[in-house]
């Protein structure tokens, strides 16, 4: 399943995490994601999703979505998370507060960001 040994270091670092950040994932391929699921179900030895490992997966479908080398923008689709048995399964949440506009009264950024 898992390609790495739960008695490496490796294994021994993913067997004591109890959260994975995973920033711009959308710009990931779902594969990526999934093997990261089976993996930590392998090594911790938990068939819940991600392990039972709480990982917070970041990113804006909006955005650059995975890039597929002479691929369609169908295969792009085709490969994003939306696509993935996964998709189902997670808890979406979404951020409505520009922090930075919110803490640093930085109206620029925040008008910038209203136009995007």
């Amino acid at each position: 399943m898992c390609n790495i040994s739960k008695s490496s270091a490796r294994g021994a670092l993913l067997q004591q995490c109890k959260l994975i950040v995973w920033d711009e994932c959308t710009m990931s391929h779902k594969r990526a994601i999934e093997a990261l699921d089976r993996c930590l179900q392998d090594i911790q030895s938990n068939r819940k999703l991600m392990g039972g490992v709480v990982v917070l997966l970041a990113g804006d479908f909006r955005q650059t979505l995975p890039v597929i080398e002479r691929g369609t923008a169908a295969d792009e689709i085709s490969a994003c998370l939306k696509t993935s048995y996964l998709w189902t399964k997670v808890e979406k949440l979404y951020l409505t507060t520009n922090m930075r506009v919110q803490l640093f009264h930085d109206v620029e950024s925040g008008a910038y960001a209203q136009n995007s």
